[in-house]
């Protein structure tokens, strides 16, 4: 194996001493060895966690404790127990349900589409991002289940042969093509993470202590012996598994918008909502990844790891993708009063000034005028504002997933059919849940295993050196 000789800043042209790049940073601080990149990584694994870790994870659990008590309360009760009604049969859940497959879709992103890319900077974000998208997809999954109403007969979506007469799924159906989509999504997204992490597996294999960790560990890394046959194949087979989640960062959350885009409710039947939805999708990933890695760098201590420069880059992605959306609102209202439709135009003008405005302009400045403000580089260096931004992106987000369903519902055809929509304690508790279980799994995550892809940081380590 080979050994990192550590590197030390010098004047240019010095032998012993390789000088940084004018034009690039380093990606990882503190001049590493390859042996102290094992060491501080491994370490998180082994030692006891400390005092933040511990707060944050009572937090998380007390979260999903509320959640498991509506939840039962639901399932025990009926959906009753919750604000909708005759005109208004989804809100908090498909909300819940649109939002947490939106956040998912960062950890592909950034893994498949940056690796196929070249870019450097997401090694040491990778590893958590896809470990955020698992989870967020499993948050995702337990509201449509719960929607159901009779959630232990979730398995009549599946198509298979059964003894139910002609009771068959409609695959006609967005819905079910949402199943079909996500299924495939988490599988890939799965394999993906955990091909990932075998080569850190075998090394926290051969660095602990604990027989049960070791046997653990054992089994999972699958008789990893980093020989170069092994390095060549892994390497071959992680590429192949970048090309084909790339296409599904595109194509699932696509298939979620045609669950609204091919229906006849104004609003909706856009044609509009499937780029309009991926880019909001990447746009809120990337904030819920920057909320975490702002998080993990201080509680877990990898400032030299997860670096200033890291959360630039992500600033700009959101950035960018914060402009599409917000084009993508000025392309709904123009559409919607160029088509001379009069319930487009009224529909624009009960989200603007109707009962439910206050919902439509907080997901404006929090989607559309917020992240502006990544334009200025002191913006997108001052770790605290950038955790503060991130949040209100991901509050734009939810309510925009909000806006859509809610608003778009509750002014129906007829004004016989008006009604409103007020969400009940329970539906809160399943919202808090819902955080609680994606944090508790996250916080989980951390301890079990390296949060930091060892092998893929040691090849930047070098990285604007010369």
């Amino acid at each position: 194996m080979a050994v990192a000789i550590k590197q030390h800043h010098g004047t240019k042209g010095s032998m012993d001493h390789p000088t940084v790049s004018n034009l690039r940073q380093p990606l990882i601080e503190g001049e590493k060895s390859y042996s102290e990149v094992t060491t501080d990584i491994c370490k998180l694994l082994d030692n006891k966690p400390g005092v933040g870790w511990w707060v944050a994870f009572s937090v998380s659990v007390c979260f999903l404790i509320a959640g498991a008590i509506a939840t039962t309360y639901t399932v025990t009760t009926g959906i009753g127990t919750w604000g909708l009604n005759k005109t208004i049969g989804w809100a908090f859940d498909i909300t819940n349900f649109v939002f947490w497959i939106g956040i998912g879709h960062a950890g592909t992103f950034i893994s498949a589409i940056l690796f196929l890319f070249n870019q450097k900077w997401r090694t040491s974000v990778n590893r958590s991002a896809e470990a955020m998208t698992l989870i967020a997809v499993m948050c995702a999954g337990l509201f449509p289940v719960i929607h159901m109403g009779r959630p232990w007969l979730f398995y009549w979506i599946l198509p298979y042969p059964n003894a139910r007469g002609s009771l068959w799924v409609n695959f006609r159906s967005p819905l079910v093509w949402d199943f079909f989509a996500i299924s495939t999504y988490f599988t890939i997204s799965l394999v993906f993470w955990y091909l990932g992490l075998v080569p850190d597996l075998a090394t926290a294999r051969d660095r602990t202590i604990s027989k049960l960790k070791r046997a653990v560990y054992r089994i999972f890394s699958l008789g990893w012996n980093g020989s170069n046959r092994t390095w060549s194949r892994y390497e071959t087979v992680y590429l192949v598994l970048a090309a084909l989640a790339t296409p599904l960062v595109l194509s699932v959350h696509s298939i979620v918008s045609f669950d609204f885009a091919t229906s006849l409710i104004p609003g909706w039947h856009s044609t509009i909502f499937p780029p309009y939805f991926v880019a909001g999708a990447v746009f809120s990933g990337f904030a819920m990844v920057m909320t975490l890695m702002i998080l993990v760098r201080k509680l877990m201590h990898l400032e030299q790891y997860i670096t200033v420069h890291h959360l630039e880059n992500m600033c700009k992605v959101t950035l960018l993708t914060g402009s599409i959306v917000s084009v993508a609102y000025l392309t709904e209202i123009f559409i919607g009063f160029y088509s001379g439709n009069p319930n487009e135009m009224f529909l624009i003008l009960n989200r603007v000034l109707g009962p439910y405005a206050w919902a439509y302009w907080t997901m404006v400045t929090c989607n559309a005028i917020v992240p502006q403000l990544f334009w200025f580089k002191r913006v997108r260096t001052t770790i605290p504002v950038i955790f503060v931004l991130s949040i209100l992106v991901n509050v734009g987000m939810w309510f925009e997933r909000f806006v859509i369903i809610v608003i778009s519902l509750h002014r129906d055809f007829l004004p016989s059919s008006w009604a409103m929509y007020t969400p009940t304690v329970t539906e809160f508790g399943l919202l808090l849940g819902s955080f609680g279980l994606f944090f508790t799994l996250f916080l989980l995550f951390l301890r079990l295993f390296p949060a930091i892809s060892m092998s893929e940081v040691k090849g930047v380590l070098h990285y604007a050196r010369r």
